[in-house]
C-alpha cells in the first residue's frame, strides 16, 4: 500500500473542498441525553484539564468558550506537560482526589493503548463517533483521535540564512549548536521526531525508522549540531535552537504569535513527513466525570473541530467536515506550509503496533546510542548556544 492509499484507508484523505463558506452544525446527542449531561456535569462544577497551552491549536479559545456556554470553572494544570507527565497524573490521582488529578488527557496514541491496558483509562464514546475514522479510535471508546499534524522545522529566520529542505540538511556545518527537539526524550513530541528522522534514512521503511532515527540523532551530536536542551520558543529565540523539530501547529502558532519580533519560517521535510494523531481520553479516577463527558462532547462537535483547524491542526473529523462542505475557505492559506512547489508528499501515519515498537526502541536507545541527556533549560548561566552541547554532553556522558 503506498502513502496516498494508506492515508485514505485511515479516512484522513482531503477531499475537494467547498469554496464558499457554510454555516457550522454540530451533530448532536439526543437533546434529552444531552440535558442530562449537561446537569450533571454543571452539578460536579469543575473540570480539570491537563497539557493543553492555551496557544496550541485554539485551546485557548475552546477553553474559553466551553467556560462560557456551561458556566464550569476549568483548572488548568501543566500546559506544556508531556503524553508521558499525564500518565503519571493519572496515576498519582489512583489514591486520591486533588486539584492536581485531572479528568481528561491529550496524548499520544500509544501512550493511549498503553495506559488503556493498565487501567488508567474510561470508555465513553461521542455523538459524533461514527465520523471518527477507524483508525484513529479504539473499538471499545477508551480513545479517539482528536487532531493530527506533522513535523516540521521551526526556523529563527533572524539567525539562519540558508533554510534546511530535509532532514539530512541538518547535519551540514553551518548548523552546529543549531538543532533541538521540542520535549524530553519520553515524550510523544521527540519520539515521532526521531522515528521521521530515521523514516527519511530509511526511505520510508516504517519497521527501520526508530533504529535510523537514533543513528540519525547520534551523528548530529556528533557533528556537534544538536542542542540537548528541551528547546521553546523562548530559546528558538534567543538562538539557543534556532531549528526547533517541532509539530506545525505549535510552529505556525510561533509564526504569528512572533510577527514583529521574531522572523519564523516553517519548513516542512521533502522526506520522512510522519502525521502524528493526538487522541483524547478520561481517566479512569476522574474527580469530574460528567464534567469530563461534556468537554468530550464539545471537543467533538463541528464548531470546536473548526476551531482546531484555525488554530493550524488537522481535527480528526477532517474528512467527515470537507464532505460536507463545513470547512471555511481560509484552511489553504493557514495551512500553506504544506504545499511544496514541485513536488508533494502524503504525510505516512503511522499504525499503532509500528508507534509502539517505536517508542520501545528510541526511549530504550537514546542514551546508549546517541549517548546525551536532553535536559530542561537552566534557569541561569548560559554562555551562548556553544556551551550547550560541549558542557551538557560532557557532563551527560560522566566525563
Amino acid at each position: 500500500m503506498n502513502r496516498r492509499d494508506a492515508l485514505k484507508a485511515a479516512g484522513l484523505a482531503g477531499a475537494a473542498l467547498s469554496t464558499g463558506a457554510v454555516s457550522v452544525c454540530a451533530v448532536a446527542a439526543p437533546v434529552d441525553a444531552m440535558e442530562d449531561l449537561v446537569a450533571a456535569a454543571k452539578a460536579e462544577g469543575q473540570l480539570t484539564v491537563i497539557a493543553l497551552p492555551r496557544d496550541w491549536c485554539e485551546y485557548g479559545v475552546v477553553i474559553d468558550g466551553f467556560k462560557a456556554r456551561y458556566g464550569l470553572t476549568i483548572n488548568e494544570l501543566r500546559p506544556n506537560g508531556s503524553s508521558a507527565d499525564q500518565i503519571e497524573a493519572i496515576r498519582a490521582g489512583r489514591a486520591k482526589t486533588d486539584s492536581q488529578t485531572p479528568d481528561v488527557v491529550d496524548i499520544g496514541m500509544s501512550f493511549a493503548s498503553s495506559a488503556k491496558e493498565d487501567g488508567l483509562l474510561q470508555p465513553y464514546k461521542v455523538s459524533t463517533w461514527d465520523t471518527i475514522p477507524e483508525a484513529a479510535k479504539d473499538a471499545q471508546g477508551y480513545w479517539c483521535g482528536r487532531y493530527y499534524g506533522v513535523l516540521a522545522f521551526e526556523i529563527n529566520a533572524d539567525l539562519v540564512t540558508k533554510m534546511p529542505q530535509d532532514w539530512a540538511d541538518l547535519a551540514a556545518p553551518e548548523y552546529r549548536n543549531s538543532v533541538g527537539l521540542a520535549g524530553n526524550i519520553s515524550s510523544n513530541q521527540a519520539v515521532q521526531s526521531v522515528f521521521a528522522a530515521g523514516l527519511s534514512a530509511a526511505k520510508g521503511d516504517v519497521e527501520e525508522a526508530a533504529a535510523q532515527g537514533l543513528k540519525f540523532f547520534a551523528n548530529l551530536n556528533e557533528k556537534g549540531n544538536f542542542v540537548p536542551i528541551i528547546g521553546d520558543t523562548n530559546s528558538l529565540a534567543d538562538g539557543r535552537t534556532p531549528i526547533l523539530v517541532r509539530w506545525d501547529y505549535l510552529a505556525l502558532g510561533d509564526r504569528e504569535r512572533l510577527r514583529g519580533k521574531t522572523r519564523i519560517e516553517v519548513i516542512r521535510p521533502r522526506t520522512g513527513v510522519a502525521a502524528g494523531v493526538y487522541v483524547q481520553a478520561i481517566s479512569a479516577y476522574a474527580p469530574h466525570p460528567n464534567a469530563a463527558r461534556l468537554w468530550m462532547e464539545y471537543l467533538y462537535s463541528d464548531e470546536v473541530q473548526i476551531a482546531l483547524l484555525k488554530g493550524h491542526c488537522y481535527p480528526i473529523r477532517f474528512a467527515d467536515l470537507v464532505r460536507r462542505g463545513s470547512v471555511p475557505v481560509d484552511w489553504r492559506e493557514r495551512l500553506r506550509h504544506l504545499d511544496h512547489e514541485g513536488y508533494d508528499v502524503d504525510p505516512i501515519f503511522p499504525a499503532l503496533k509500528d508507534q509502539e515498537r517505536a517508542r520501545d526502541v528510541i526511549t530504550n536507545g537514546w542514551d546508549d546510542i546517541v549517548g546525551v541527556k536532553v535536559r530542561c533549560l537552566p534557569a541561569d548561566g548560559y554562555l551562548g548556544p556553544v556551551s550547550f552541547n560541549s558542557s551538557m554532553a560532557s557532563g551527560a556522558n560522566g566525563s
